[in-house]
């Protein structure tokens, strides 16, 4: 399988000319989301308690303690050959979390070896992946899987999770979002679902759902240009921009997720939006341009991410996060990155 990077610092300003990128090359950052990709309103779920790991203490601060980095956890990364995979492995052996030697990939994957930190990863196939995994998660009761594979996977990947009964942290983008939450749901497992992991991103976002729940209609009449430039393996629009949206139309204004400029164009990266030439196999350049209806005034949100060390270092605090509400039986199941940011444990 191949990976699904997702990206994007964030600025406001204020009466810009139109859209260009490459004025704020210096800048680093890239997701927000009814018809809005919501980060806020998911993750409320409260389910009973049928799958959980043995808390070794019994106060909540114990608890804690025992899931920081080297405390019993081990994950599984499928998409292990992709770059987002393999920099979610380096963030967590450096966290010092345990990584399991197995990976998911697509048929054409099946028996290589990847390496990754020094360790040795097999991949598998999409033949007798319940039979791998049961036995994975049979040798490690304290796995987590990490899921960095491609939007057409998503929801046989949750599935088999669910079949399982092992917990997830999905970063993958795609798939179709409600059905994956009701496979979870009626499995009743534990789970961190989010489209954008990088936590700085996500609390930008998550300032864009307050200012678009506070300040309906603020917006109104104002026209929207919104570009998104991503390394070309990532073939869909961008989770984060489409939440963005979302936020600006409860704002008032009027836009089709289709006019999205989308740029995948080495060339274009460099010469239009200004992406380092390093960057351009693992970037998130987003956009958004506001103007008045009498053109008078002109409000700009950039949001640029260069590499991926952001998304990995969430994926792991994700990946603690879960651990301690599974060790704490936490009535709620399902999570999303606004979760682990109040929770205020990120390292």
């Amino acid at each position: 399988m191949a990976t699904n990077g997702l990206m994007a610092s964030s600025s406001v300003f204020l009466h810009r000319p139109r859209i260009s990128f490459a004025s704020r090359t210096n800048q680093t950052a890239g997701k927000c989301g009814k018809g809005r990709v919501s980060f806020i309103g998911i993750g409320t779920r409260h389910l009973p308690v049928v799958l959980s790991m043995t808390a070794t203490a019994d106060s909540g601060e114990e608890v804690v303690k025992s899931v920081l980095p080297g405390n019993g956890i081990s994950i599984m990364v499928n998409g292990c050959s992709g770059k987002m995979g393999k920099a979610v492995i380096k963030a967590a052996d450096s966290a010092g979390v345990n990584i399991v030697p197995i990976s998911f990939g697509s048929a054409g994957e099946d028996g290589q070896r990847v390496e990754v930190c020094g360790k040795e990863i097999t991949v598998h196939g999409p033949t007798e992946r319940e039979k791998v995994l049961s036995s994975v998660f049979e040798k490690h009761p304290e796995l987590i899987v990490v899921d960095y594979t491609i939007p057409s996977a998503v929801n046989d990947n949750a599935e088999l999770y669910s079949k399982v009964g092992v917990p997830f942290v999905m970063g993958t983008t795609g798939g179709d979002r409600n059905k994956l939450y009701e496979t979870v749901e009626e499995a009743k497992i534990y789970a961190v679902i989010s489209p954008q992991m990088g936590k700085q991103v996500v609390a930008f976002l998550a300032a864009m759902e307050i200012m678009a729940e506070q300040f309906p209609g603020a917006f109104s009449g104002y026209s929207l240009d919104v570009m998104e430039s991503h390394q070309a393996s990532k073939l869909d629009a961008s989770g984060t921009a489409k939440a963005v949206i979302s936020c600006f139309q409860e704002l008032g204004v009027s836009y089709d997720m289709d006019q999205i400029q989308l740029i995948r164009d080495p060339k274009q990266q460099v010469e239009m939006v200004g992406v380092p030439e390093e960057h351009i196999s693992g970037h998130a350049f987003h956009l958004y341009h506001l103007t008045s209806p009498d053109e008078t005034v002109s409000f700009e949100f950039q949001h640029n991410v260069c590499g991926r060390s952001i998304y990995a270092e969430g994926t792991v605090d994700a990946v603690l996060f879960l651990a301690k509400k599974i060790r704490l039986k936490a009535d709620q199941r399902i999570y999303n990155m606004i979760d682990v940011l109040r929770e205020g444990n990120m390292r």
